[in-house]
């Protein structure tokens, strides 16, 4: 009976993870077309109404009380605060029961993701030390586009080990509770003692119907948006919000191990399997259009080499290479953890490579480090973020296909 019942759960959880990998493979095809499309009206005589797009104003009304935003607004703290939702619905999940649930599953990916945000954080700061404006910037090459990242690694079809596949993605998820962090500590403004008391009143309600034992989905959802609305006017990022809630919806049914025992949905397993399509194939996408659009007219050279767009890039491709790799390195060395079963150091260093593919979750960190604090650099931050996703890409793959070879995995 018992090793039926875990043949019975292995199955679920492979199920499950492919089904993960499928989203995640179309989604980047989704994100590269949306930023090509983003790339072409930016720099056609569609340009004029592509801003237009970015700056519309829309607004929410309710008596005396109202938000108004331009629409590029709206899409990153409003639409990204459902990103970040289903991210903190991974994280809880992976940390619980998946590939995280232990030490020493979770030890390699962790340390690699730290190295792979502080060295690229560092190549970026050396690069732009002395200017204050460009200092803001400094976490803008710590992260790594699942999306994009695992889409890449997923054109190199069977002969990737699916353990490979898996450290990529566990470090791409302790690489979003990076970004959480970081987002959380030094990219908040003034905060609002008033506003941050009542988003703390609606934590308590989370709190209590969690521990109720209420397992509708719908229930944490409507205390969410007014939590959202809390968060967005405390001087917190709204995107927060999204992470709040997300550690509070249940993952176990009453009854049984995540309801699974007597037909119980889990209900943070079935809110995570109807949000993931419409994240990866719709909000980030229209992200990526709203926010990935960069003028090259009059772009030289020299304006790759601004320190900016150059520490951006170096950080991604060189500083993720170095933090990952050199990170992973050490904690197999002094015995701290070992590498998955079928990968190779090659097969490391290329996957090192791809973690610096920053695209969506470097854009966001990016508004938020400069057209938030009315900063312009012109989009040359965004100019560095293409350049270095591309180029940590492509010599990713390039790699990783060189060091698989013609075999297929476990051969």
């Amino acid at each position: 009976m018992t090793g039926r019942g875990e043949s019975s759960s292995r199955d679920g959880w492979a199920g499950l993870f492919q089904e993960f990998l499928r989203l995640e493979s179309a989604g980047g095809i989704v994100l590269f077309a949306a930023a090509a499309v983003a790339m072409v009206a930016a720099n056609s005589p569609l340009s004029p109404h592509y801003e237009s797009f970015r700056s519309l104003p829309f607004e929410i009304r309710l008596g005396e009380w109202g938000l108004v935003k331009p629409l590029l607004l709206w899409i990153n703290d409003g639409l990204m605060s459902v990103f970040f939702l289903l991210v903190g619905m991974e994280l809880k999940r992976e940390m619980l029961e998946g590939h995280l649930s232990s030490v020493r599953q979770a030890s390699l990916p962790a340390i690699a993701a730290a190295g792979g945000m502080l060295v690229p954080a560092a190549v970026y700061a050396v690069t732009n030390w002395g200017d204050p404006a460009a200092m803001r910037g400094w976490a803008i090459p710590a992260a790594t586009d699942i999306a994009f990242a695992l889409g890449v690694l997923l054109l190199l079809g069977e002969r990737v080990p699916v353990a490979l596949k898996v450290f990529l993605l566990s470090v791409a998820i302790f690489d979003d509770l990076g970004a959480i962090a970081v987002i959380a500590l030094f990219y908040t403004e003034q905060i609002s003692g008033p506003a941050l008391l009542t988003a703390a009143l609606f934590i308590v309600v989370l709190a209590a119907l969690n521990r109720s034992g209420v397992v509708r989905p719908a229930a944490y959802l409507l205390v969410g948006v007014p939590l959202w609305v809390a968060v967005l006017k405390s001087g917190a990022h709204a995107t927060l919000a999204g992470v709040i809630l997300a550690f509070f919806i249940p993952i176990r049914s009453p009854g049984g191990e995540a309801g699974e025992s007597r037909n119980l949905p889990s209900p943070l397993k079935s809110l995570e399997h109807a949000l993931h399509p419409w994240v990866a194939l719709g909000i980030l996408p229209v992200f990526a259009f709203a926010n990935a659009g960069v003028p090259m007219t009059g772009v030289s050279v020299a304006d790759l080499l601004h320190p900016v767009p150059l520490g951006i890039a170096l950080g991604l491709v060189l500083g993720k290479l170095v933090g990952v790799l050199a990170a992973s390195w050490l904690a197999v060395r002094l015995g701290l953890a070992s590498l998955p079963d079928e990968v190779r150091w090659p097969h490391m260093v290329g996957v090192s490579l791809l973690c610096g593919i920053g695209f969506t979750m470097s854009l966001f960190i990016a508004s938020l480090a400069f057209e938030e604090a009315d900063l312009s650099f012109n989009g040359l931050d965004r100019l560095g973020i293409l350049t270095g996703s591309l180029v940590a890409g492509v010599l990713g793959y390039a790699l990783l296909r060189t060091a698989l070879g013609g075999k297929t995995a476990g051969s």
